[in-house]
């Protein structure tokens, strides 16, 4: 049993993924407090989405509890370490979410902060419902992206 790189990229990558297992459930429950008017528009996009503070003359972006961003450097932090590790299968299963990650980025509304979500369309009831179909389908695709790393990392450990 050796301790590969292939080993050490899916054990990080099963940490990470609980980490975007948390997000998904969080986009979920945002969502639906959206749904159900416990929150309104202008509060719940400044929680999702990343916002820039002026602090002495400087701008930075501050990232905590914001979940575009980091989701998405995360799960194409994957791609290239499954990449590195030459890790075909696992690299391929992952590629059309880093390709839906690029292309709703890129189509995202024009703002002036970086995120996804505005809050002046975001109570439209089809963007609402495809942000709420977007939360499940990337939380089903997170579970059996855990289960398969899992599976990946015993395989890899095992058969060294």
């Amino acid at each position: 049993m050796a301790f590969t790189f292939a080993a050490f990229c899916y054990m990080l990558a099963l940490l990470l993924t609980a980490a975007l297992i948390f997000f998904a459930i969080w986009h979920i429950i945002a969502f639906d407090e959206l749904k159900t008017d416990y929150k309104n528009p202008i509060d719940q996009c400044n929680t999702l989405n990343p916002t820039v503070v002026k602090v002495k003359k400087i701008k930075r972006v501050k990232m905590a509890l914001k979940l575009v961003l980091p989701e998405y450097l995360i799960h194409a932090f994957f791609c290239v370490m499954f990449l590195c590790a030459s890790e075909w299968i696992t690299l391929a299963l992952n590629m059309p979410l880093l390709g839906y990650h690029i292309w709703r980025y890129m189509t995202r509304p024009v703002m002036s902060v970086p995120g996804l979500y505005d809050p002046t369309t975001i109570m439209n009831a089809d963007i609402l419902a495809y942000c709420q179909k977007e939360g499940w389908c990337k939380l089903a695709f997170y579970l059996l992206s855990f289960f398969y790393y899992l599976y990946g990392m015993i395989y890899v450990l095992v058969s060294s």
